[in-house]
């Protein structure tokens, strides 16, 4: 296996304004997570989140520390949020073997030294989503499935944004220090997801799109909500979001797609709201 790690740097919005298509790409786009025996790591100065994909098929696959981090492991200062988006697998822990099936998540605190990602059937492999933060407490590692989550149905097929919200890792549900992740579904027919729009000053945010046919597109708009840009995006990418951006997307079909925050706010609603009749 390897482990791969770069580092995406912050912007501010006025330089963003000038960015073309592929510098947009460049700095915001995670095009390559989920690489079979690969760990795939984006650091980024917003928030000091860390985007990650693992993918273990020839044997368990270790979590190591990485030069960002200056650290002796991976979670010596930082928690992790990881849901599954393929087959069944196990993350191991130096306390306990959790086993995570398609769209579970797992919660570990600060402070855990092993975290190891293995594939219940290397035909079909575990793909595991990660979500990193900073920590600053340890809270206990836990498991959490769609059966657990706090679950939100917003939209109408009215406005095609009828979708469900599935809040797994928030603190309605278990403590974390700063990270909070979900799993959003969009019904058939449905295309639209977060809309209205708005912006968090007060966290980053990133998304991962998925259960998108290879022969269709998901549309995320980003940006200053008058001044915004848009990427197309093809399934198993993620997205990173600032707090000044909008982050808001259309699909040719319906998908599903995890976010994930990281700030200092853990209050879900809140948000800078911008009406569609504000973007621009």
């Amino acid at each position: 296996m390897k482990t791969n790690c770069s580092t995406r740097y912050a912007i501010h919005p006025q330089d963003f304004r000038s960015y073309d298509t592929q510098r947009i790409r460049d700095e915001f786009l995670v095009e390559n997570l989920m690489e079979v025996d690969t760990i795939n790591l984006i650091y980024s100065h917003f928030d000091r989140m860390v985007v990650g994909g693992a993918v273990p098929v020839s044997g368990p696959m270790p979590l190591e520390t990485v030069n960002q981090l200056k650290s002796e492991y991976f979670l010596e200062r930082r928690e992790l949020g990881i849901i599954n988006v393929g087959g069944t697998g196990r993350v191991i822990t130096e306390d306990v073997s959790f086993e995570l099936q398609y769209k579970e998540a797992l919660y570990l605190g600060l402070g855990t030294r092993k975290v190891v990602f293995e594939s219940a059937d290397p035909l079909v492999p575990a793909r595991f989503y990660l979500n990193s933060a900073t920590a600053h407490t340890a809270y206990p590692a836990r498991k959490v499935g769609l059966k657990d989550a706090s679950v939100l149905q917003l939209g109408g097929k009215k406005n095609a944004n009828e979708r469900t919200v599935n809040q797994l890792l928030v603190k309605q549900i278990l403590p974390t220090c700063q990270l909070q992740m979900g799993l959003t579904e969009l019904k058939p027919g449905s295309v639209w997801n977060t809309m209205p729009a708005h912006t968090h000053e007060r966290r980053m945010e990133a998304y991962f799109y998925f259960e998108v046919p290879a022969w269709q597109t998901v549309c995320h708009f980003m940006g200053q909500p008058d001044e915004t840009r848009h990427l197309f995006m093809k399934n198993e990418q993620a997205v990173l979001s600032p707090s000044w951006s909008i982050h808001s997307a259309a699909g040719t079909t319906n998908y599903c797609f995890i976010w994930g925050m990281a700030g200092e706010n853990l209050d879900y609603t809140d948000m800078d709201p911008a009406s569609a009749d504000q973007l621009r």
